[in-house]
């Protein structure tokens, strides 16, 4: 699929791998809006001496309420026909089912499934009736745009902790098959990728000991990847036309050990 000229609508846009997305997009000629939250936006802004990136208009707002969506979904479709979301917001939660507390906190579980999951779902079903909208593009296929998620290898090898975690990525995994059946009639593709240890802003806490051990839990490379390498990887999905309804592991042959 052709990206230049296309809008395209990316959640948790102002860092990590949300901002390395909107400006590959960005890069290859789509006319990006960019959705987070505003107190991430003004971080992001007050960072940025350069000021706003051509291509790339970030607007405030929450991915787990439905007017905020519908409202960049919005913003987006006046820029050109919208054929491209990505869901990249989330949050990451760490707690034991049983800690020295007393059981996990049923708030902290319903907080990352209403934005790892519920977020993610919020884009795909608003983005995607949006994108149905549109004329097909001018292939043979009839294709209309894409939808990417966003899940991890959490999906997959959760470790100790991350019960609510692996549970809002695994949902968001097993979401993409009938997501992209249901969609195929109108031409639209789903496709989901699951990061490992990702160098973003939510890594920055950790001490460099903690982040040498991560690495070397990594086959090859042995490193924390890169913010730009998913993005390579959102293009690379964007612009295969036969990649559908699938979960992509980004992650260096990584498997999460138990702790």
């Amino acid at each position: 699929m052709e990206i230049r000229g296309a809008a395209a609508l990316v959640t948790g846009a102002a860092s990590g791998l949300g901002a390395a997305t909107a400006a590959a997009l960005a890069d290859r000629g789509a006319l990006v809006i960019g959705l987070d939250l505003p107190a991430s936006i003004e971080r992001a802004q007050a960072s940025t001496a350069s000021g706003p990136r051509d291509g790339i208009r970030l607007v405030p707002g929450d991915v787990t309420v439905e007017a905020d969506v519908q409202w960049a979904v919005d913003e987006a479709s006046s820029l050109a026909p919208l054929r491209i979301a990505v869901s990249c917001a989330g949050i990451a939660t760490g707690k034991r089912l049983i800690g020295r507390d007393g059981p996990h906190d049923q708030a902290a579980f319903e907080r990352t499934i209403a934005v790892n999951l519920f977020g993610t779902f919020q884009v795909l079903r608003l983005a995607a009736a949006r994108i149905a909208e549109a004329e097909p593009l001018d292939d043979r296929d009839g294709q209309r745009g894409i939808v990417v998620q966003t899940a991890s290898v959490a999906a997959f090898d959760g470790q100790i902790g991350q019960a609510a975690y692996s549970a809002s990525k695994g949902a968001v995994a097993a979401m993409t098959l009938p997501a992209a059946r249901d969609l195929a009639r109108h031409g639209i593709r789903v496709m989901t990728i699951a990061p490992g240890v990702v160098d973003t802003p939510m890594m920055a806490g950790i001490g460099t000991e903690v982040r040498d051990a991560l690495e070397a839990t990594v086959p090859f490379p042995a490193r924390l990847a890169r913010p730009d390498e998913f993005a390579q990887l959102v293009v690379s999905v964007v612009e295969h036309d036969y990649l559908n309804g699938e979960t992509i592991r980004m992650d260096g042959a990584l498997r999460m050990a138990p702790r």
